[in-house]
């Protein structure tokens, strides 16, 4: 048994779409605000990049394990009750973070904050669809590039020029998470609690038949995908500084929120597009953008650096929405939880574990070859990606 939606007057609707749609980017935000401090970070309290990357991972794996467990329960138990489990936890991980002064109470910040986001995603992006099913999707495939680029950003500035680096970002996201916390009484439930909530702890991983072909064919390229983005959100501020030799971590924080907005316009370009003509552009696009990163890389030149991110930032947005449009449909209603979670472990693995693989590999090669080689693989990827698209074409033209 599952929860019935509730019909809503259209103004209260509206104010938990909007709700959703807000307190969605804010743990996203939150997620990312961390980026830009990472070279402070390693110089105040003497981090390695493996330990800059398990501290970037940490938060992946809870995030993980909280979606696996709890993504369901906002059926259960009610949006609002999940809403406000998540931002308790949320400012709880802020709070830790405000006090960190060591690598451990980072990695505790980080898994709080993962296990924070993870509950509040499923049950934030259920508001938003509760609230406006016509645009909720193209809204919940935004919030996250938003949030990102959001709290990049915002980490970013105030890093560079506000007094308490290391404190300033997190203060304004505590403060907007108590607004949150305040405005929640306000916010109308959008479905009837039911019993299960205990079955539903328990995850569901499953692959339908007719997915495991297309989600297979295209798992290099998701891989290429989030690994880039894994790679931007731990070791790039450091990389900028290196290839730049601006010791501005804005520069870093800067270069972080180019490829989330390049992201979020992509996938307003590429959401009408036919979904295999969309995957092949986007992923030609990562190509490209990552080639011409690689040269500002090598060659020191910060409009490079820029450029290629912006085009990256293209096939990195179209590609997640393009995988979520050609695998979920191939999901009965019953399968689409469990096919969701399948997608997500791969997802969140490419995110974490070839970052944390590329900090163990900085103190041997150092960080200039070890994005060297971290793209090249990204490459390998997406190229392997587009042979399997052709060879699926060819066999279908050999079936006709």
């Amino acid at each position: 048994m599952s929860s019935s939606s509730l019909t809503l007057p259209a103004a209260d609707a509206a104010r938990i779409t909007l709700y959703g749609f807000v307190g969605a980017m804010l743990f996203s935000a939150t997620s990312s605000a961390p980026t830009p401090l990472y070279p402070l970070y390693r110089s105040l309290y003497h981090l390695s990049p493996v330990t800059i990357t398990v501290v970037f991972a940490s938060y992946a794996f809870a995030l993980l394990l909280a979606l696996l467990t709890l993504g369901r329960l906002s059926d259960y138990i009610g949006r609002r009750a999940m809403m406000l489990a998540a931002l308790l936890c949320n400012a709880a991980a802020l709070a830790i973070f405000m006090l960190a002064h060591s690598a451990d109470m980072l990695i505790m910040a980080r898994i709080v904050q993962g296990l924070a986001t993870g509950m509040a995603l499923p049950a934030f992006g259920a508001a938003i669809l509760d609230g406006d099913k016509v645009r909720g999707p193209l809204l919940n495939s935004i919030t996250a590039f938003l949030g990102l680029l959001a709290g990049s950003l915002a980490g970013a500035i105030l890093v560079a020029f506000a007094p308490f680096p290391t404190v300033s970002i997190y203060a304004l996201l505590f403060a907007l998470m108590l607004l949150a916390l305040v405005l929640l009484p306000f916010i109308p439930e959008t479905v009837t609690p039911v019993p299960g909530a205990l079955r539903a702890l328990k995850p569901q991983i499953a692959i339908p038949p007719r997915a495991l072909g297309p989600l297979l064919r295209m798992l290099p390229v998701n891989i290429a995908t989030w690994a880039l983005g894994g790679f931007y959100l731990s070791l790039m501020p450091t990389l900028v500084i290196l290839a730049t030799g601006t010791g501005s971590p804005f520069v870093g924080g800067s270069v972080v929120a180019t490829l989330m907005l390049s992201a979020t316009a992509s996938v307003f370009i590429f959401r009408r597009w036919p979904p295999q003509r969309a995957l092949f552009i986007g992923t030609m696009a990562l190509m490209t953008g990552v080639s011409i990163t690689l040269m500002g890389i090598n060659h020191h030149l910060t409009l490079l650096l820029f450029l290629g991110t912006a085009i990256a930032g293209q096939g990195f947005g179209s590609i997640f929405s393009t995988i979520m449009k050609i695998v979920m449909p191939l999901a009965e209603s019953h399968e689409r939880a469990g096919l969701f979670a399948a997608f997500l472990v791969e997802s969140y693995l490419a995110f974490a574990l070839p970052a944390m693989l590329a900090g163990s590999a900085v103190p041997l090669l150092g960080l200039a070859a070890t994005a060297n080689y971290y793209c090249l693989g990204i490459l390998l990827m997406a190229a392997l990606s587009l042979l399997a698209g052709r060879g699926m074409v060819g066999l279908k033209a050999e079936r006709g």
